[in-house]
């Protein structure tokens, strides 16, 4: 996990330093800040993303040609051994840095097509020249805002909010050039592609596969690494692979550590521990309550920067849990986010025919990038806390996409079986009671999805909420018009509003 901040235009050079100041969790170990051109930048690393590096080593990283350009980077590259190979690229620190760099060098712009599998937002600064970018899907986040002639980028809203009132979300799948224009080079399909038809025994293989080599090439335990369990089948199938390749790694006497959170004794926390005693995993429980979810929710808020009620109430969660493991020494945490979006997972898609249900898992996954990938990288990024889920892989989505629908979602009687195709490539591996758990969202299992709605339904007075819904109709519940209350109060309601994305369920 890292952050950035470029400042393209006329601006004290110390502006990137005083705006790099808000993210300063996404990289406390390490920090530098380059002048080229008309260009100031700041970049934060964490040590979990340097590989080695020293800590004064130069930031943000320039090509090895002293006069070459500079990238502010925050990513993870899922195809880098091949395109590494490709362009002759050695391993060690900021390995993923020199690539990108070596690839505008080389394509320009062009470098983009070939970044195919892979989550990230960057800032190439060449002379006069900017190239900036986001993944396709936009699990990497990115801003963009202009204060007279000047463009701010930067990795969290919270930095541009105050220098410009002007701030919007950087689309995802475009890049933007020094004149600022904004181009389109990848993202979801607008079509559903066709299925392709594979007996199950193919199918199961497959994606035992791509999984596990997404796990083995994400997943290195180099540093303090824990696993996000909540007993669901996505963090069970991670944790799961992760606890196997510690062992073939350190040895059949090696644990790896996992984290579950309820409010009680929830489902989640009774889940959790029967994949932990499957995996012999050093198991830890955190059991919280209504008043200390209250207590941290203005921060929850103010780091996920949105006032979405069911994004917040799985955020809670994780916030809580995260802060948790870090203060217990762990830098990195494994998540199994992203296998509801790609196997078809969240239970409103069942009211979707089947012939239309991967046009609606594409809709479903166009959320990812001002909702649901937002959990992922602020709740972990808050605490210093690196993520990696193995399940968010450009591979294993172009293969997903093409799975029969009746694969996806499996008929069973008058019902159907959300992620079918993933239950049954692990049904051998895990505990029955897991792999034909029903599918819960994570503030569901965790139990936050009760007491928070119920909470604010009985404290924010009718009146209240009509006021609020008179001024901001966007809000759809009591617990909604709160949350907006604390987002307006950290970002103002000016465009800042509009880069929040809304859940289509409450």
């Amino acid at each position: 996990m890292s952050g950035f901040v470029v400042i393209n235009g006329a601006a004290p050079s110390a502006a990137a330093e005083k705006l790099s100041d808000k993210i300063r969790h996404r990289g406390p170990d390490m920090i530098g800040y380059s002048k080229t051109g008309n260009a100031t930048a700041a970049q934060r690393y964490l040590l979990a993303d340097t590989a080695g590096a020293s800590r004064d080593a130069r930031v943000p990283v320039q090509h090895a040609d002293e006069a070459g350009p500079l990238i502010c980077y925050d990513g993870q590259l899922g195809n880098y051994e091949q395109l590494a190979s490709a362009y002759g690229i050695e391993d060690g620190p900021f390995r993923e840095e020199r690539l990108l760099l070596e690839m505008y060098q080389q394509k320009g712009r062009g470098m983009l097509s070939e970044l195919t599998d892979g989550i990230y937002a960057f800032a190439i600064i060449d002379g006069e020249n900017l190239l900036a970018a986001r993944d396709p899907l936009g699990i990497k986040t990115l801003f963009f805002g202009r204060q007279d002639k000047t463009l701010f980028l930067a990795s969290e809203l919270k930095c541009l909010a105050g220098a410009t009132e002007e701030v919007h979300e950087f689309p995802a799948g475009h890049s933007m050039d020094s004149r600022e224009r904004l181009e389109r080079f990848g993202g979801l399909p607008e079509q559903a592609p066709e299925p392709v038809a594979r007996d199950v025994a193919t199918l199961v293989s497959d994606i035992q596969d791509i999984v596990g080599r997404s796990v083995r090439r994400h997943v290195d335990f180099a540093r303090p690494t824990a696993g996000l369990l909540s007993g669901g089948m996505d963090s069970s199938v991670i944790c799961y692979l992760a606890a196997k390749h510690l062992k073939e790694q350190n040895g059949e006497q090696a644990r790896l550590a996992t984290y579950a959170m309820g409010v009680g004794e929830s489902g989640d926390i009774l889940n959790a521990r029967i994949m932990a005693e499957h995996i012999q995993s050093d198991h830890t429980e955190l059991l919280v309550d209504l008043d200390e979810m209250l207590a941290v929710l203005p921060t929850v808020i103010y780091h996920l920067e949105s006032f979405d009620p069911s994004l917040v109430r799985s955020a809670v969660s994780n916030f809580l849990i995260s802060k948790h493991a870090g203060e217990h020494g762990f830098e990195i945490l494994l998540s199994g986010e992203g296998g509801d979006e790609i196997f078809c997972g969240y239970t409103y898609l069942k009211d979707t025919p089947l012939p239309e249900l991967t046009a609606k898992q594409i809709e479903c996954l166009g959320y990812l990038h001002n909702n649901a990938s937002l959990r992922l990288d602020r709740m972990n990024a808050c605490h210093s806390v690196r993520v990696v889920a193995p399940l968010i892989s450009g591979e294993l989505l172009d293969y997903a996409l093409q799975i029969p629908p009746e694969y996806k979602q499996h008929p069973n009687g008058d019902g159907r079986i959300e992620k079918w195709a993933f239950r049954k490539a692990f049904e051998a591996c895990l505990p029955e009671a897991i792999v034909w758990r029903g599918k819960q969202e994570f503030s569901q299992g965790s139990g936050s999805a009760g007491v928070l709605p119920d909470h604010f339904e009985a404290v924010v007075s009718d009146a209240e909420y009509a006021a609020t819904r008179e001024r901001y109709p966007l809000a759809r519940s009591k617990e909604e018009a709160h949350y907006l209350k604390v987002f307006v109060a950290a970002f103002g309601d000016g465009h800042a509003i509009n880069t929040v994305g809304q859940w289509p369920c409450l």
